[in-house]
């Protein structure tokens, strides 16, 4: 008997196109299932928490969308068509989505990693526009695969593989809960404004009582229209340092783009790099000729990067010197104000941001309007003392996000080799 099989999708499992509750039924969104789209982070195996959830009632009116555990997710629309990843809880997703539920003749393990390796196949398979590529359920339901014949055997090459994916699971958690941290420090400083205060020397400290609460001076600022400590002032995202821009350069010329330039982001890699912190480089590199070309400029370590379009609110920092696009609106931290405070700040104001996002084809948000989104701003001793306090947090995550991206580089260079059979599991 061969050792691989030809099989359809159909073979593997039942497909199951996900579809999104009328926004006329607003109760049935709740707490209980999770909802999946695209935005999800699938760079990592499963999904489990997401931005939305649904409601009991939500999900009773989806008859037949409710997938159990060990699902496999494939986006099928758009820019992000082709990316994949599993169920760990009972969930619904939006329309998508096309979803296997993987009989019990295969590992769904294996699946998901066949899947994986099939990126290409998934997206040369897809129809509708090269703006909007679209693979609908019954042209997914026909597409052909070579898979290992014997369920044992592919459990075998899924555990293999599923132990790297365990460690990268293990960092993304130790980092989410890093994360929780030092965003609880920020709110609790910056928003409730309880840093610690040594009252009796009037300056802040790390080991003393909270400022708010153990009675603090307040005062009102009628710009902000609400009280902030003493001696803090109003001020806008323009003050945390400079906000930046970026450019295209001409994709008619081949130059402009090198495997080894300066790193060019644009908004779709920091949609790649969703569940991180920090970002190194994008699918791309400006050349020297790209900077002539474009009027780019370099912007160092630390700068804050913020998509100010399409879509509007990914973030990142800069692990090294990079350039991006024009979809940008970025912050060089040039007024003192570190980059961790920055970065948390700008995430605080994601929602005034938004809300003042304009544009007839796609919405956007000018530096214009950056600089009139009000903020508090600290003494510089509050900041300083909230940056040291946070600093072994950040370097810890970006410990963790690089060795993910090793293993990960380390997955994906054995998954074909597995998959084909040049290397086998004993």
């Amino acid at each position: 008997m061969s050792r691989f099989s030809t099989v359809t999708i159909s073979n593997i499992g039942a497909t199951i196109t996900g579809k999104t509750p009328s926004s006329d039924s607003p109760e049935d969104f709740g707490s209980e299932f999770p909802f999946v789209t695209p935005s999800e982070p699938f760079g990592q195996k499963y999904i489990e928490k997401t931005e939305r959830h649904l409601s009991k009632e939500g999900v009773k009116k989806l008859k037949g969308k409710l997938l159990p555990p060990e699902s496999v997710m494939v986006t099928c629309i758009g820019s992000a068509m082709g990316k994949i990843a599993m169920t760990r809880v009972p969930s619904i997703t939006n329309q998508q989505i096309n979803t296997i539920v993987v009989s019990d003749k295969h590992s769904p393990a294996y699946v998901y990693y066949t899947l994986l390796n099939n990126y290409k196949l998934l997206r040369n398979a897809a129809g509708g526009s090269t703006a909007l590529p679209l693979l609908n359920k019954s042209d997914f339901d026909l597409l052909t695969l070579i898979i290992h014949s014997n369920k044992e055997e592919q459990q075998k090459i899924a555990d293999v593989l599923s132990v790297l994916d365990a460690k990268i699971d293990c960092n993304n958690r130790i980092n989410a809960e890093l994360e929780a941290m030092a965003k609880t420090l920020y709110d609790y400083w910056f928003v409730q404004f309880d840093f610690p205060f040594d009252f009796a020397q009037g300056k802040p400290d790390a080991i003393c009582k909270p400022y708010k609460s153990s009675g603090g001076k307040m005062v009102y600022n009628p710009i902000l229209k609400r009280e902030i400590p003493v001696g803090w002032k109003d001020g806008t995202l323009d003050n945390l340092g400079q906000i930046v821009g970026g450019s295209t350069p001409s994709t008619k010329n081949p130059a402009n783009f090198t495997a080894n330039g300066t790193p060019w982001i644009t908004p779709n890699d920091l949609s790649n790099n969703q569940g991180n912190k920090f970002i190194t480089r994008g699918a791309q590199d400006v050349s020297n000729e790209g900077f002539k070309d474009s009027s780019l400029k370099k912007y160092p370590a630390g700068t804050v990067l913020l998509s100010s379009r399409a879509p509007i609110g990914y973030m990142a920092i800069a692990r090294t010197e990079v350039t991006t696009n024009q979809g940008f609106k970025s912050f060089t931290p040039t007024n003192g104000f570190s980059t961790a405070f920055i970065y948390y700040t700008v995430k605080n104001s994601l929602k005034a941001i938004t809300q003042y996002a304009s544009g007839s084809t796609f919405k956007e948000v000018s530096a214009s309007v950056l600089k009139t989104v009000k903020i508090s701003l600290p003494e510089p001793k509050v900041v300083d003392q909230f940056s040291k306090s946070v600093e072994l947090i950040f370097k810890r995550q970006d410990l963790l996000e690089q060795e993910n991206q090793h293993l990960t580089q380390l997955r994906d260079w054995l998954l074909p080799m597995l998959m084909n059979g040049q290397v086998t599991v004993k």
